[in-house]
């Protein structure tokens, strides 16, 4: 597996300071996407919609609003 691109803004662009340990979002070359955010899975699994649910391997991630809306524009339709 390979990252192809970001998509969306860098960190630095949505105004990090040091450009690091923020929320990002990467396309993969098997169309897939991989999403760096802060692990909330203990906090929010027990509120999931009862017709939603996660693996054993699985994470809920959080990203920010912001994160999301620079990358809508990158994200292909298709």
């Amino acid at each position: 597996m390979k990252i192809v691109r970001r998509v969306g803004a860098s960190p630095r662009q949505r105004g990090s300071r040091n450009g690091q340990t923020c929320p990002d979002i990467f396309e993969l070359n098997d169309g897939s996407f991989a999403v760096i955010g802060t692990d909330r899975t203990n906090e929010l699994e027990h509120k999931l919609p009862p017709d939603a649910s996660r693996a054993d391997y699985e994470r809920i991630v959080v990203i920010t609003r912001e994160t999301l809306l620079r990358a809508k524009g990158d994200i292909p339709d298709q």
